[in-house]
């Protein structure tokens, strides 16, 4: 079991590290231009920096608190706290009618929830 975490925390890190330093290191303009950001239209710069802030931090704190033994209990609030942000994403993209993302944003909150339980749990 232990390994299973430890594969999908990573998976879970390198994607959190990129989908948030694409939106801290480049202008929301040019991520709407790429038309793969529609949301991002109607959210402001600081907006699209914050999320892109918290994805960044979600991703450290699913890996370095396991992995150094400091402070391992926020491994598990840190998957928690990206269970919330994939609520919010599923949140925005039905209101927006958005349903293209839809199953990617699913599949992040389901392993992130399996974090967390196997984190709290083992």
């Amino acid at each position: 079991m232990n390994i299973a975490l430890w594969v999908v925390q990573a998976l879970l890190a390198l994607v959190y590290l990129a989908a948030g330093g694409l939106k801290v290191a480049r202008p929301r303009e040019q991520l709407v231009a790429s038309g793969n950001y529609d949301w991002m239209k109607d959210t402001s710069d600081a907006g699209v920096k914050a999320v892109g802030a918290v994805e960044l931090l979600g991703a450290l704190g699913l890996v370095l608190p396991e992995l150094t033994g400091i402070a391992p209990i926020l491994t598990p609030i840190a998957a928690v706290g990206l269970v919330v942000v994939q609520v919010g994403a599923i949140r925005v993209h039905l209101t927006r009618n958005e349903r293209k993302p839809l199953p990617a944003n699913v599949i992040l909150l389901l392993l992130a929830a399996f974090v967390a339980a196997g984190r709290f749990l083992g």
